[in-house]
Order: structure tokens, then sequence, then C-alpha cells
């Protein structure tokens, strides 16, 4: 069985491509962490992560100084068995932000390197579940933009058939919230999911009362209204309305998504494949939220989560946030509102090498 023979990690830095804002900050830049392996049969993978604007050589620190020497030696073909040998190794920082994120891009590049190996896709070789997947919009659904503009954006995804579109809320008052998705309702009409994201901004009390405003604009769902460790707020959230509420960008383990479902906290289930660890972490919190029947609505890395939610039977949609292309050839592409899923072997990120060592920063 072939073994890693070679593992190395750097940091780029990639701008945003517009700007954006939400209750709590600001998207500052993309810190975009990359492992690269080579096994000694020849094949290879590139595995990656990120962050958004803070911590990234904190991540590419505990790639250097912890995780790698540990990876090289390994059998390459067992993802599972090499993750959590990673994982244990670094049990006085887990669960965190920093060693998930470390562990993702590992992950994903052993994936990537199977995937290649043996001429399959991702999405084929994780489950294979369909070949698209709606998408939605996020970028015309900024805090600082005006309603008139949400509008605009909104009616601009409705005209290229996407199914749905974000929106920040956060404003002063719930009412100027609940006047500025009103508007859009009413531009779009009701075939036409909106979503709201609070971004873990309010207490339970807050977020029960502007739920109950927003019931009259139909939404789809409502995001991260409280921080992600308040699960009991988060159930009393969920008891309170009939707005499904979306939770998981924002956590960090298998475990925490146990918690969420088993206690019925969460009716969308958002996991991010850089924040929980990686592809073999994301797949086990899809398959549980299966289990509870709840669908998965991934949070951004949209070139990424694409393949995993058409390998499930439980993906829902996909968030459509440019954010690659400055260091990719190609896009992801859509027809009719739904994303295909990439039928290049491996992840199906088309990376352009020139565009990411002209970014590198560590």
């Amino acid at each position: 069985m072939p073994t890693v023979t070679h593992a190395t990690a750097y940091l780029i830095d990639i701008d945003v491509e517009t700007k954006r804002t939400d209750a709590v900050q600001a998207f500052l830049k993309q810190e975009t962490i990359f492992v690269e392996i080579t096994a000694s049969d020849g094949s290879s993978g590139i595995g990656y992560s990120y962050t958004i604007g803070t911590g990234g050589t904190a991540v590419l620190a505990m790639l250097r100084d912890y995780l790698l020497p540990h990876l090289v030696g390994q059998e390459a073909n067992r993802v599972e068995a090499v993750w959590r040998d990673l994982h244990a190794r670094t049990r006085a920082t887990t669960v965190g932000a920093v060693t998930s994120l470390a562990l993702a891009a590992i992950d994903t590049a052993l994936w990537d390197r199977r995937c290649r190996a043996i001429d399959a896709p991702l999405w084929v070789l994780a489950g294979g579940s369909r070949d698209r997947v709606p998408v939605y919009d996020t970028e015309g659904g900024w805090l600082h933009l005006r309603t008139e503009e949400l509008v605009a954006g909104a009616r601009k995804a409705r005209a290229a058939g996407w199914a749905g579109m974000k929106l920040k809320v956060g404003k002063a008052t719930p009412v100027e919230d609940l006047e500025r998705l009103s508007a859009v309702r009413s531009a779009v009409g009701p075939g036409f999911d909106l979503m709201a994201d609070a971004n873990q901004s309010l207490t339970a009390p807050a977020a029960i009362r502007l739920a109950r405003l927003l019931e009259a604009t139909d939404l789809a769902w409502l995001e991260e209204p409280l921080p992600a460790e308040d699960i009991a707020g988060h159930e009393a959230v969920c008891r309170a309305t009939s707005i499904p509420v979306a939770v998981g960008e924002s956590l960090y383990s298998l475990g925490q998504f146990g918690e969420y479902l088993g206690r019925q906290a969460a009716g969308i289930i958002q996991v991010d494949a850089a924040r929980v660890g990686g592809i073999t972490p994301w797949l086990k919190v899809a398959h549980a939220a299966e289990a509870h029947n709840v669908v998965v609505c991934p949070h951004f890395l949209m070139e990424l989560h694409v393949s995993l939610c058409c390998a499930i039977p439980n993906g829902r949609y996909v968030e459509h946030i440019p954010q690659l292309r400055a260091v990719t050839r190609t896009e992801l592409e859509t027809v009719d509102g739904s994303a295909l899923a990439p039928s290049a072997p491996g992840l199906g990120i088309d990376w352009d090498p020139d565009a990411i060592d002209d970014r590198r920063v560590a």
C-alpha cells in the first residue's frame, strides 16, 4: 500500500472579491492554507482550508510543527486511520478552530490523492448521490447594502435561475430588518427562497422576537441567531418559531453537531468542511443529519461543497460566494440554478499554480 513520502504546507492571502459585512464582522481577506502530499506510488494530492482574516499562521505552525511530521510514512489510502491518529496527537488543542483547520488541510489532500489515484471525482467516491445541487446567492445580501441594492441583487439572482438568496440581519432595530426583507420578498414573490443570517449576534429572547417578526416573509431559514455554544438557546428558538433554524458554520466537531441534532436545536445543518476538520468528519455529520431527517446546506467553500453535497442524499443547497477565482483556472459550473458536480478526478478544483505562488505569504 502506498505511503506518504512528502508533505508540505504553505499560506497564501486572497483578497475578497467584494465588500462583505454582517452583524459582527467584516470579511477582511481569505487566508488559505495549502497542504501538498506525495505518495510512494507517485500519486499526489492538494488540500486546503481557510480563515477570513486572522489565525492563518497559527494553523500553518500546527501543521509544520506537529502534524506533517507524523503524516509522512502513513498509509495514504487509509484516510480514516490517518485522521484519527493525527487528531489523537492534538488532544491538548482540540476541539478548536486551529486544530480543525489544520486537520482539514491534510484530510482534503488525502481525499484528493485517493480520488486521483483511481481517476474518480470526489462526489462519486464519497457517495455519488446525484450530479448537481441547487445554489443560493449570498453576495447580494450583505448588511451594508441599501434596501434597493438588496432588491436588485435578489432580482438578479432570480433571473439567473437561482433558487434563493441570503440576507444579513442585524440593523439597529428588528423593524428595519423586517422592512428590508419585506421589500425583497415583495420584489421576488413567493416562489424564491429567502434566508436571514444573524451571525451569532442575538440573545434567545431577541432572536425569538426577530423570528416572529420575520415569519411574515416566509423565510427558508434563520441562520446562527445565537452564539454557537448556546445550544439551549437555539433549542428555545426552534420551539418558538416556524422558521427553520440553521446552525453549523461555527461548530468544530462531530460531537457538537450530535448535541444539536439530539436536542432538535437545529432544523438545517451548515457543516463547513474546513472548520469541522475535513471531508472525513464532514461526511459523518451529513449522515448523522440524514439519520435525524435534517438537510445539509454547508457554509462557504462552494468549490468543495458542491462535490460533498452531491455525494449525499440530504444535501439541499450550496452557498454561492466566489472566492477562489483569483487562484483557479476554471469556475464552478451552474446550469438552470444548480451547481454541477465536477467530473475531474480529485476535489475537482482547477488550481492555478502560478497565481498561488504569487500570493504566498508564509
